[in-house]
């Protein structure tokens, strides 16, 4: 019963030990790109385009590959977004899937995020809301 005992204390234990909630983060759409094959849309963190979150020189965004047309659904995936260095630009790198970054003009304008799904996008112009 001792040893029974002990083993629900350290259960306890490890369990109450990863109780912190992670934060919870809104993301606002700048950015709609449409493709031949596939929609494209970039979001940041609402508290970035607020303020109450830092301005950085990079920002942890989300990348949306919406294959909905082809039945293979709507893929998220996390992108780095920067500035580009004209600052009438912003480049997106796709870093999870070791592709080349983007650059996408702020004003809107056809890129191509990837070969497969993403060439020919026509980008609307850069909306921070």
């Amino acid at each position: 019963m001792k040893t029974m005992g002990a083993a629900v204390l350290a259960c306890a234990t490890l369990l109450g030990a990863g109780t912190g909630q992670a934060a919870e983060i809104s993301y606002v759409r700048v950015m709609s790109c449409k493709g031949p094959d596939a929609a494209m849309e970039l979001y940041v963190p609402e508290g970035v385009l607020t303020g109450a979150i830092p301005s950085k020189p990079l920002i942890n965004g989300l990348y949306a590959l919406d294959l909905s047309g082809a039945l293979k659904g709507k893929h998220l995936e996390r992108v780095h977004i920067r500035e580009g260095a004209d600052h009438k630009s912003i480049v997106v790198d796709q870093y999870t899937r070791g592709l080349p970054p983007t650059t996408i003009p702020m004003e809107g304008g056809t890129v191509d995020f990837d070969n497969r799904f993403g060439t020919s996008a026509k980008c609307e112009k850069y909306s921070s809301q």
